[in-house]
């Protein structure tokens, strides 16, 4: 439970400087500094999506459920299926999945 409160707090700090810059006075100031952090952030996005891929690839080496780590991440069963396979973002980017034909499909479907 510690553990959670101490996510929650870290992740609550992010949200806080996030509301700062939406919150400054100035501008100018603002705008630089909203710039900055536009600039910085998918190579953040992309360091922060690895460490995330790592636990979930060392928690199903472990043989943990796809269900546990989702609700350990607060997130679907299938996102945890697309991190582990490295899928991100849009589905549209990912490899099309063959599905087998059964005697239940019509004949006529395509």
């Amino acid at each position: 439970m510690a553990e959670e409160v101490a996510f929650e707090e870290e992740a609550q700090r992010v949200f806080d400087a996030l509301d700062g810059l939406a919150a400054m006075d100035d501008p100018a100031a603002q705008a630089r500094a909203i710039s900055r952090v536009l600039k910085e952030q998918p190579k953040r996005n992309q360091q922060l999506k690895a460490i995330r891929r790592n636990y979930v690839l060392d928690q199903r080496a472990a043989k943990v459920p796809y269900r546990t780590i989702a609700t350990q991440l607060g997130v679907s069963a299938g996102t945890v299926q697309d991190i582990e396979r490295g899928y991100s973002g849009s589905g549209r980017d990912r490899p099309k999945m063959s599905r087998k034909k059964t005697d239940d499909d019509d004949p006529g479907e395509q």
